[in-house]
């Protein structure tokens, strides 16, 4: 079925099938992976909070299922994990920050968390965040700095660092991300893996985020089939999420080797804005682009109209960070992570009239982009601006909106306008960077962007990188 030779490096949809026809068990499988966090971890530091027990007799009762032929859901035995922002029962949730009492009762499933244990999942533990989630690197004063499987002296992106690198590194092949300002995608594109920003509401999440609706939860995998079988998971309802969308009864694996002849797909390398994109990654996006048009679409390079709106991403964002400083103690405070203190303080000078206009402007920048989704199917821009940078410790340097975010303008726009967006690995730098392609779709999309995504990963099969050179 496979040429892999190492289970901790299969798909999940690869292990469903050695399941199925028995040539491989759900133990056997988180036995290889918990293998390769044993052996990687220390290295990568993906991984905050790891299961060993309870991942393994959870593996067992999978097997046993298995071998019965009655797996209980759609990912029965698949390894997996969570960020450390996202609630799973009987493990601290820490959010990267030495703010938060770990001696306290941890008896709720936010709804990705339960989601997977209702389909079988084997939960393998927790992935690092930078504190609060608040900047597009993972370090954090709690768990330091992690870093990426390609390169270890570089940053595996953030704030879904851990996730990322511990699907591009086979410490499990799947995992749950979040995504404020591009927290699935930049990581995705740094570490070489598939991560999708699903349409706002479609992965419910509890409790709401304090960056408000700017906030997604999305798939990281190695595959596309992967993250749509994610997606039919994660996207079933959830009461305690009031806004989340209905569900759509869709099942995402339909459809999703349909291609894209026909479609009609904008590639816009700068958004009109973006002036210092680095020229490997324009090339190389440049050149993925036309694999479109090689496989039928109407591609045509086209801006969208918008202005840089880091501000209004920023303002929305430290706004945020000024909540939740809020309810923090003194004490606490003085362990917080600079970068995080100052956004907080950078929140505090933002009145009621500030807010409201930000909101206004950002109403705003959805509807035009509602209406320029009228006219193509499809969007497509590079994933970030740079390949991944040098991993440095929290506090590194004085934040600014440029070191915050103005290396990755062509993420926080879509979570300003909800739509759906993947970044897919599309080719690696002289220095052997991964380098990401980002798809965006119109709101509700979601099965588009898969798709689309599907038919570039039919030409160009995401690699893994060689972690041979960092196992012990």
């Amino acid at each position: 079925m496979t040429a892999r030779t190492d289970l901790a490096d299969c798909t999940a949809t690869e292990l469903l099938a050695l399941y199925r026809s028995g040539q491989a068990s759900p133990t056997e499988a988180t036995q290889a992976v918990l293998t390769r966090i044993e052996r990687l971890n220390p290295k990568l530091n993906a991984f905050c909070w790891i299961a060993h027990d309870e991942a393994l007799a959870s593996a067992a009762q999978s097997t046993e299922r298995w071998r019965r032929g009655a797996p209980i859901g759609l990912l029965d035995g698949v390894p997996a994990s969570i960020k450390d922002l996202i609630l799973a029962r009987g493990w601290p949730t820490l959010r990267g920050s030495r703010t938060v009492d770990p001696q306290q009762a941890w008896d709720v499933d936010a709804p990705a968390s339960a989601r997977l244990r209702e389909a079988g999942a084997v939960l393998l533990g927790k992935t690092t965040t930078p504190e609060f989630g608040c900047k597009g690197e993972t370090n954090s004063p709690l768990t330091g700095i992690s870093r990426n499987p390609w390169n270890p002296s570089k940053t595996p992106g953030g704030s879904s660092g851990g996730t990322a690198t511990a699907v591009a590194a086979g410490m499990g092949p799947i995992s749950v991300g979040t995504d404020g300002a591009g927290s699935v995608r930049i990581p995705a594109a740094f570490c070489g893996n598939f991560g999708l920003k699903p349409s706002f509401g479609r992965v419910p999440a509890y409790p709401l985020s304090p960056m408000g609706t700017v906030a997604h939860l999305g798939p990281h995998t190695m595959s596309v089939r992967d993250a749509a079988l994610m997606l039919n998971v994660l996207a079933q309802p959830d009461p305690r999420d009031w806004t989340s969308l209905p569900p759509d009864g869709r099942d995402y694996r339909i459809g999703l080797d349909d291609g894209v002849r026909g479609l009609r797909i904008a590639w816009s390398p700068t958004l009109g804005y973006a002036k210092n994109v680095h020229p490997e990654v324009a090339a190389a996006c440049a050149k993925a682009v036309q694999t479109f048009a090689e496989l039928g679409a109407h591609v045509e390079a086209i801006d969208p109209g918008i202005e840089d709106p880091l501000d209004i991403c920023l303002g929305l964002w430290f706004s945020g960070a000024w909540s939740i400083w809020n309810t923090l103690t003194p004490a606490q405070r003085q362990l917080a992570d600079p970068d995080f203190r100052a956004e907080a303080e950078a929140g505090s000078t933002i009145d009621a009239l500030q807010l409201q206009q930000l909101h206004q402007r950002r109403g705003a920048l959805g509807s035009h982009m509602r209406q320029f989704m009228q006219r193509v199917d499809l969007l497509v821009t590079p994933s970030v601006a740079v390949p991944a940078f040098d991993a440095r410790p929290a506090g590194h340097s004085p934040l600014t909106p440029e070191t915050m975010l103005g290396w990755t303008p062509f993420s926080y726009p879509f979570n300003q306008t909800q739509q759906p967006a993947c970044s897919v690995p599309c080719g690696l730098t002289k220095a052997g960077l991964p380098i990401g392609l980002q798809i965006v779709g119109p709101m509700f999309g979601d099965a588009r962007v898969l798709r689309a995504a599907r038919a570039f990963e039919t030409l160009h099969p995401i690699a893994r990188p060689d972690v041979g050179a960092l196992l012990p």
